[in-house]
């Protein structure tokens, strides 16, 4: 849930510093969780909005490249939903589209209003960049962690700690686990902190059951997914989303609500998951109201196997080589 602004202050700082060496907006993570942020530009023409930045504990990472010649800058950035617990969010009072995946929104100018129901709005916090050319934010949590290094390692343990590692108490055994991690994912002794970040994330996210609906994919090549939802006595069906190898994709990130359908299909469109519920879909990304009709309205019916959410909040549909696991 996104809170007010100024609610944060003793949650969260953000650190603003120009940035000389390359022109930029440019996030920095002093916090222990992995965030994911959006951010928006706003001219006369209209506002950019795009998202979402990924910036690991103890990095940074560039947002926005050029330089920073728009009136406004507006920020928004959220934990990543591997992390147990209660979600954490940066914002502000600035109403904003958005979406749940990677996008790139242009509104036109006055238009807060999202205008399709992929887009959603989330309260963007202002940026003052005191008109540089560049500029750089840093989130901070607290109480706040003394330095970069300091943030990484807390990252690291926190992550651990999502994957259900106890006893970290001190160093020596933050160093023994993930040494252990490291060993049980065939990895180098010597990975650097980016591989250990995103493994571990991704291994978060396998054992964790986020609020929503999560599709995990237990084999080595990309697939792409599409559900389908029924709410109340609605149907509709949304898709593609291309979930790599041994990662995850949310395709649903508020509570589950009533029943949910799922196609996985491999890159050359044969079906890997499917069921007897038929869905219309296209080639494309889509999203259709309504399961009547297909090749009457010019789309493609595809058939969809229920997952058994059972009115839980949060579902994980995970993907073998044979199927739905």
């Amino acid at each position: 849930m996104t809170r007010p602004f100024a609610a944060l202050a003793t949650a969260l700082a953000l650190s603003l510093l120009p940035s000389p060496a390359y022109a930029s907006l440019n996030l920095c993570n002093r916090t222990s969780y992995v965030v994911y942020a959006a951010t928006a530009a706003l001219a006369s023409t209209g506002t950019d909005v795009k998202g979402w930045t990924r910036i690991v504990p103890g990095s940074c990472a560039i947002a926005i490249e050029g330089d920073l010649a728009a009136q406004n800058y507006f920020l928004y950035a959220r934990s990543a939903r591997a992390h147990s617990g209660t979600a954490r969010s940066w914002g502000g009072p600035v109403s904003l589209c958005a979406e749940d995946r990677d996008f790139r929104l242009r509104l036109p100018p006055g238009v807060v209003r999202c205008s399709d129901a992929a887009s959603h709005e989330l309260g963007f916090a202002p940026v003052e960049t005191h008109h540089m050319r560049s500029w750089t934010t840093t989130l901070r949590e607290s109480p706040d962690l003394p330095s970069m290094p300091a943030a990484a390692r807390a990252g690291l343990r926190r992550l651990l700690g999502d994957i259900g590692v106890r006893d970290l108490g001190n160093d020596a055994a933050v160093d023994a686990a993930l040494a252990q991690f490291r060993k049980r994912n065939r990895m180098p002794d010597k990975a650097d902190t980016a591989s250990l970040f995103s493994a571990l994330e991704t291994e978060a996210m396998k054992s964790a059951v986020p609020v929503g609906y999560s599709i995990c994919n237990d084999t080595v090549a990309a697939v792409y997914a599409a559900i389908g939802l029924k709410t109340g006595q609605v149907f509709a069906s949304k898709g593609w989303w291309t979930v790599a190898g041994g990662t995850c994709s949310q395709a649903i990130t508020d509570p589950l609500s009533d029943r949910v359908w799922l196609r996985v299909e491999r890159p050359n469109g044969a079906p890997l998951v499917a069921g007897p519920a038929t869905f219309c879909t296209t080639n494309l990304e889509f999203e259709i109201q309504g399961r009547e009709r297909c090749a009457q309205r010019g789309l493609a019916e595809a058939g969809f196997a229920e997952t058994n959410v059972r009115r839980l909040p949060g579902y994980t549909a995970r993907v073998t080589a044979t199927g739905l696991k």
